[in-house]
């Protein structure tokens, strides 16, 4: 260790937007498989729950991609604008009745300039100076996807789309049209989102069959122990099997959570950087100890999304106490299930037994809006997804599974629901 500066911590684990090399795993060699898939001509589908390492992996195996942030509320027009902002290229785009395209772009930098020049034949274009930048006013038409698709094989480039759960079904189907014109054009995209049943895409347009791969990001137990012996190898530390199994546990197949428990036991036994001699960790009391912090530290994010559903669910006096008694049976299921998918069946005979007035089809409507009761102001906080093609829910956010598990929790769904037996008790004598 002499002559170098000792790494620490937080170089090693935590979550983080880069990624740290010490702790990063490739786990069933995907980063070979994805490799391998992007020197293919064909679409790429990156499907796992938040935290589970997606961005990690793009950004491993890819540089310098286009990446568009999906958000509640988005639109295809959407996304096309900001990829081509990305590029220097103002977009005016609106899409027609027919589903095409119309509109005008302007370049505001030289690779823009540029781009446009050579759509247009390599034409030469002058620029001014102006604010430090080169801006030219470059106008150009268009009445389809193949002028956006262009300006992307253009700059040798490849558009990466974050977060395609955000989307609503009719964006997502929109989408996945465009995709199959994508592909016609040599367009080829990284689509990165959380979805629990295979081949989402294919589910939205057939007609994408042979033209997207489908990469899950799952974690197996053994790919979390390489976490520590990897992370634990930099910092000459050795976690013990105990604790491995419990931190495990808890993160819930997620490896996210699990690079936060990790570096948060350090913080709680003091351990700030790398050791001079080696040391076991095993004191499960800093675990959880960690944990239970862990889970403090989420309350605000939680209550602020059961703010929002329970204003949301009182703003829909039609079908409040559908939402009210969905949610109570949701919160409710376990850890497993929600991993996994709750299916629609299963929610209805739970809530059908709370409230026999109910129905199937009511509460499948009313799931189909579920996602937009979790919106924020920035068109964010999805903590519970629903999979419109399997008809399940399932946790986008898998730490609210270790804040159920490490803090008392008491939801509002109760309340709204005893304001719905009243309203409809006092509707019932007034109507007697």
């Amino acid at each position: 260790m002499l002559g170098r500066s000792r790494k620490e911590t937080r170089e090693v684990f935590g979550v983080s937007n880069e990624i740290l090399p010490d702790s990063y795993v490739d786990r069933g060699r995907l980063d070979e498989e994805l490799q391998r898939l992007l020197a293919r001509s064909t679409h790429v589908a990156l499907r796992g729950e938040s935290k589970c390492g997606k961005s990690w992996l793009r950004q491993r195996v890819l540089e310098d991609a286009i990446t568009i942030q999906c958000r509640l509320g988005k639109t295809c027009v959407d996304i096309y604008r900001d990829a081509l902002s990305g590029l220097g290229i103002r977009l005016e785009l609106e899409r027609t009745e027919a589903g095409a395209f119309s509109g005008r772009a302007e370049a505001s930098t030289e690779v823009g300039i540029s781009l446009l020049a050579r759509l247009r034949g390599g034409v030469s274009v002058e620029s001014e100076e102006s604010h430090e930048t080169k801006t030219a006013p470059i106008g150009e038409d268009f009445s389809d996807l193949r002028f956006v698709a262009d300006l992307i094989k253009a700059s040798d480039r490849r558009l990466v789309i974050e977060d395609f759960h955000y989307l609503s079904i009719e964006e997502r189907t929109k989408l996945a049209f465009d995709l199959k014109a994508l592909w016609d054009y040599g367009v080829f995209v990284i689509i990165v989102g959380v979805w629990s049943k295979q081949n989402m895409l294919l589910y939205l347009n057939p007609d994408l069959t042979g033209r997207v791969e489908e990469v899950a990001i799952v974690w197996s137990d053994d790919d979390l122990r390489k976490v520590f012996e990897r992370g634990g190898a930099a910092l000459n530390l050795r976690f013990s099997e105990v604790l491995q199994d419990r931190a495990i546990r808890d993160c819930f197949e997620n490896v996210g959570i699990l690079q936060r428990l990790i570096l948060s036991t350090l913080d709680e036994l003091g351990i700030d950087e790398e050791q001079e001699e080696p040391l076991e960790i095993g004191e499960i009391e800093a675990l959880d100890s960690a944990a239970m912090a862990y889970a403090e530290q989420l309350n605000p994010l939680y209550q602020q999304f059961a703010e929002r559903v329970s204003g949301g669910i009182r703003s829909r006096s039609d079908s409040t106490g559908i939402y009210a008694h969905a949610m109570a049976v949701i919160l409710e299921a376990s850890d497993e299930d929600l991993i996994r998918g709750v299916k629609l069946d299963r929610i209805y005979e739970k809530a059908h037994n709370r409230e026999s007035r109910i129905q199937k089809g009511n509460l499948r409507i009313v799931l189909e809006k579920f996602e937009g009761l979790q919106e924020d102001e920035g068109g964010r906080g999805l903590v519970l997804g629903y999979n419109e093609s399997t008809r399940e829910i399932s946790a986008v956010d898998r730490q609210l599974l270790l804040y159920r598990r490490y803090s008392t929790v008491k939801w509002p769904w109760e309340e709204l629901i005893e304001e719905a037996e009243a309203e409809h008790d006092d509707f019932k004598v007034g109507n007697d």
